[in-house]
């Protein structure tokens, strides 16, 4: 997490010392300070500051004003800490944030999709490092495991010697580095508590609920039956109530409810939003009862109302939230797909899902696609759906990447290149939080790029044989494991389209989506002057609603 305290020191020795400042103020993306010298700010040492993206000083407001984005009130925060409530001027700052947002979209669909993504980008900030780490790791563990005869990518003498996928130590290995994307709810949640004032462990335990596999109790039917002296269990999932095609398959007290079953898919592992709605439910909550109860009572009785309130509003809001939203875009995946057999349909689908899928990620709505693409590859052994999803990887990992390129920023490059060598090792999180999404053009030209190079794969009938995706799981591409089995009546036989293999037209498309996504991101995604979270609202985006 980006040290405030620091950065708000740097910058008040920068302009010329505690002395020098006599008022300071701040807008949605700047501070703003009047200064009795202004000869006495040092632009070269207040740009080298990390998190600072420029200053500049306004003649006609005589004001020095340090550009900071999306994180500014956390910085002016600890400069009004630090130099006292001397410099504060609340009417002409809440003046400042007036005239700023009224270069923001006043469309209340618009302005409200900008304030989740503020919001979202904020609460994954401090933990985009950790997952970027992971996604490495879980890469790296893919590449050098011992892949199956026909797929090979090194020689079989070196194969034999490579991880055993099914062995403990790549087992160990991969369950660690996606631990993080497990338990994603529970990261975001204690972050997305701390921006909004709320009492991060108890949002944390609320997102830790629905993680428990305890939980399937609640959800299933549990039958054992006893079979040579072996107990088995089975776990059915009944429908008390279908409404608008959301299962609802518990209650609580009475109130049905419809969450997904947290050892499986769907699930609340991975996802972003459900933490994001306990934190905004839970800040305003907790504060309500901090005011009203007895201070004997606070300790025991504000973390234990908050979180059982929260935890039922989260499932019984978000949990039906969620199952229609899976079951929609379940609908709309297939039926653009169809059976896959008309490639200019398959073109044309892949066209339109590859530019919006990574929106799904943003959201951590993406792993409501997973069971549709595991059907693909369990009943077939190939899934076009993956295929697509493997491009919106690698065009997010190249537009970080044409970022890393561009950027003269240290700081800009020390986060893009891990980030964009994640989203290569099929891990688009890091990419899209820390640089995409933040710099709202470089998430929309690389997802032009993910749309060209599906495209071009769906035109051609290039299909995927496993789950590993983006550059480094190009050894999904290379045989289907059921070539030469009988699947409904038909015989699985080698892909080819004009003669050519499918990891052929696999290297083919990545090439042309490498090359659209970093190009348009060049030309058109990103510049040094481009100000971190212009167009999105600044991360502490539901703070008044919750003060």
């Amino acid at each position: 997490m980006a040290n405030y305290s620091q950065m708000a020191s740097d910058i008040i020795a920068a302009v010329g010392g505690d002395e020098n400042i006599i008022k300071v103020i701040h807008c949605i993306t700047r501070l703003r300070f009047t200064l009795k010298d202004k000869d006495k700010a040092d632009n070269e040492k207040v740009e080298a500051i990390k998190g600072v993206a420029g200053a500049v000083y306004n003649q006609g407001l005589n004001q020095y004003q340090v550009v900071i984005g999306q994180t500014v009130e956390d910085v002016y925060d600890e400069v009004v800490l630090q130099l006292g409530n001397r410099v504060v001027d609340d009417a002409a700052t809440q003046e400042a944030i007036g005239e700023t947002q009224g270069n923001q979209s006043k469309n209340p669909f618009v302005h409200a999709f900008q304030v989740i993504i503020g919001t979202i980008t904020g609460s994954m900030i401090p933990i985009i490092g950790l997952l970027a780490s992971g996604g490495m790791i879980n890469g790296l563990a893919n590449l050098f495991k011992q892949q199956p005869v026909g797929s090979m990518i090194f020689p079989a003498a070196m194969n034999a010697h490579l991880l055993n996928p099914n062995g403990s130590t790549f087992i160990i290995i991969t369950t660690a580095a996606m631990a993080p994307f497990y338990f994603l709810p529970v990261l975001v949640g204690f972050s997305a508590a701390k921006q909004l004032k709320a009492n991060e462990y108890v949002v944390a335990a609320v997102m830790a609920v629905f993680l428990d596999p305890n939980l399937r109790g609640a959800i299933n039917t549990v039958t054992t039956v006893v079979h040579k002296g072996v107990t088995y269990t089975n776990f059915t999932q009944p429908t008390l109530h279908n409404v608008l095609g959301v299962h609802f398959t518990s209650t609580i007290f009475g109130i049905p409810i419809a969450f997904p079953d947290p050892t499986g898919y769907p699930s609340y592992a991975y996802t972003i939003f459900p933490a994001i709605c306990a934190a905004a439910i839970a800040a305003p909550l907790g504060k309500w009862l901090h005011k009203h109860l007895h201070v004997a009572l606070r300790p025991i009785f504000e973390p234990m109302i908050t979180f059982f309130v929260t935890l039922i509003a989260v499932m019984v809001a978000v949990g039906p939230i969620m199952n229609l939203i899976g079951g929609v875009l379940g609908n709309i995946v297939t039926t653009l797909i169809g059976n896959g057999d008309n490639l200019i349909q398959l073109g044309i689908a892949a066209l339109i899902i590859g530019g919006l899928y990574q929106c799904l990620v943003i959201f951590g709505l993406h792993w409501l696609i997973i069971p549709i693409l595991t059907l693909q590859l369990a009943s077939t052994g190939q899934s076009n759906i993956n295929m697509i999803v493997s491009f919106t990887m690698l065009a997010q990992g190249a537009g970080a990447l044409a970022v890393f390129f561009k950027t003269k920023k240290a700081d800009m490059k020390g986060l893009a290149l891990p980030a964009s060598l994640s989203a290569l090792m099929g891990v688009t999180e890091p990419a899209i939080y820390g640089i995409n999404l933040k710099y709202i053009k470089v998430f929309i030209m690389s997802s032009i790029g993910a749309a060209v190079g599906a495209a071009v794969g769906g035109f051609m009938g290039l299909q995927m044989y496993g789950f590993s995706g983006s550059l480094i799981g190009f050894p999904s591409f290379i045989s289907n494991p059921m070539d030469g089995k009988i699947i409904n009546g038909v015989k699985v036989v080698p892909h080819q389209f004009l003669g050519m293999s499918n990891l052929t037209i696999f290297w083919i498309a990545t090439v042309i989506c490498i090359i659209v996504a970093f190009v348009l991101v060049w030309m058109f995604g990103y510049k040094d002057s481009d100000v971190m979270g212009a167009g999105v609202e600044k991360k502490n985006a539901f703070k008044d609603a919750v003060q």
